[in-house]
């Protein structure tokens, strides 16, 4: 059942790769067309303005804008929206300490991302308001720093409202937090757990734990007395899924585990994937992942 798991992941991955890059663009990463669509749409815009400045957001006004899927939006490196497509009335306001409903700093997210190297398309995850809804929604945007021809840098960006979960978002949230553990030690972890962190977002929740299955950081329980092991876990088909990960590393240093859970949404089994890595804390074995939805095929 295992490989036939690890084959079905296989497939899935070889599928997203016959997505060509475009203009340098990769997006073999992904396996939704809107996520692609999302990356192409504002690279290209991040490209005209970095060659035309604003004047060339003139095209993507609402509501004759080239794409109205997308709402185009250009801040400044200091929080400064310059132009929305969506929300004109934001425009040349400092939005830098502006949060969502969960308290999560966007703007600060952003820059974050646009510094990360592991996150080539600067993606950020949060709860924002449609355009002339009430009720905030998730939401997954793509960036892209660029510099006008005026001298300004700007980042430029756009967002997927109720987006498919990518296991590259996933794969992200882990790597990132796997490389600040290595900068800063026991330090890291309190950052990791915060729930406004760029580690924590919808269903995702980076979690460590010990070569014996002990907790470090938490993805559901935080400072608690409950005990768990995550070896012993089990998912709905019986088997141990983070047992069955640990004993896939040799000499690497990542792997994907795919096992079945209950849907609250379906009232069905599923099929989610474990993405977990190696790494050093204290001159200890220290594990980090994250749970996500396993990728439909296309």
């Amino acid at each position: 059942m295992k490989h036939l798991y690890i084959g079905i992941l296989a497939v899935l991955m070889a599928l997203s790769a016959c997505s060509n890059s475009r203009d340098g663009l990769d997006l073999t990463a992904y396996n939704y067309n809107d996520t692609k669509n999302l990356v192409r749409f504002v690279h290209n815009a991040a490209q005209k303005i970095e060659k035309d400045g604003l004047a060339a957001t003139e095209e993507y006004k609402s509501p004759k804008g080239i794409n109205k899927d997308f709402n185009l939006y250009v801040y400044d490196m200091k929080g400064i929206n310059l132009f929305h497509a969506g929300t004109p009335e934001v425009q040349n306001k400092n939005l830098r300490n502006i949060t969502d409903i969960a308290g999560k700093r966007v703007i600060d997210l952003v820059f974050e991302a646009l510094s990360n190297p592991e996150n080539p398309h600067g993606w950020v995850h949060y709860t924002w308001w449609e355009p002339g809804k009430f009720y905030p929604v998730p939401k997954s945007s793509c960036h892209f720093k660029v510099r006008m021809p005026d001298g300004r840098e700007v980042f430029v960006g756009s967002g997927i409202n109720y987006p498919l979960e990518e296991s590259e978002f996933a794969r992200i949230a882990v790597d990132s937090a796997v490389n600040l553990i290595t900068a800063k030690g026991s330090a890291a972890l309190p950052v990791i757990e915060n729930a406004t962190s760029s580690y924590n977002f919808r269903e995702v929740k980076v979690f460590a734990f010990r070569p014996d299955g002990r907790i470090v950081i938490s993805p559901i329980l935080g400072d608690s007395l409950v005990s768990t092991n995550l070896l012993s876990c089990v998912d709905e088909a019986g088997t141990k899924p983070f047992e069955h990960a640990l004993k896939q590393f040799g000499k690497q240093t990542a792997v994907w585990q795919i096992f079945m859970a209950k849907s609250r949404y379906e009232r069905q089994l599923v099929k989610k994937t474990l993405y977990l890595r190696k790494t050093m804390l204290n001159d200890e074995p220290l594990f980090v992942g994250a749970v996500t939805d396993l990728p439909q095929t296309p």
